[in-house]
């Protein structure tokens, strides 16, 4: 199933592996289907690393979510460039809404044993098309804003999340 997040910045569209993390995806879609992303905002991005979205609002407020999901990061898909995994806590079950999207290979954040440590970051899809917008999302200057560091200087919005199929 593919999704596409439109931003500020142009469109990134997502093939979601049902098969490896079904929770998660469940989740990820609940959500969407709801509306919850739209104008939520990009508020996390450091560059070499990951751009994170999903749950704040322009004025930096954390919206309201679900209960947190089972983490499925020991499904075999690894935190790549262009895939696309839950943010958490340091509880490893604790992920509600919040994404990100890798920019680079970042392997110490796979799955490596069922430890607080060891759980990882579940990636549950990849970019298919508009890696380039990943990649402008990531170049921009950050600031820290309402004590959160890595925040984008210009606000980047999810306009929303929208499912472009119902297959696999």
């Amino acid at each position: 199933m593919k999704t596409e997040i439109t931003t500020s910045l142009g469109s990134v569209v997502i093939e979601l592996n049902q098969n490896k993390a079904p929770k998660t995806v469940e989740n990820f879609l609940e959500y969407v289907k709801s509306g919850f992303y739209d104008k939520t905002i990009f508020h996390r991005v450091i560059t070499g690393f990951m751009i994170q979205g999903g749950g704040m609002d322009k004025d930096m407020k954390t919206k309201p979510t679900n209960p947190s999901i089972e983490n499925e990061a020991d499904n075999g898909l690894s935190n790549l460039y262009g895939s696309i995994a839950m943010a958490r806590t340091g509880d490893p079950h604790s992920a509600t809404a919040q994404f990100f999207i890798n920019t680079e290979d970042n392997r110490g954040l796979d799955f490596q044993s069922e430890t607080e440590q060891g759980w990882g970051y579940c990636v549950f899809g990849e970019v298919i098309e508009g890696i380039e917008v990943v990649n402008a999302i990531e170049e921009k200057p950050t600031t820290t804003r309402n004590g959160h560091q890595d925040v984008p200087e210009e606000i980047i919005f999810i306009e929303t999340i929208t499912i472009l199929n119902e297959k696999n």
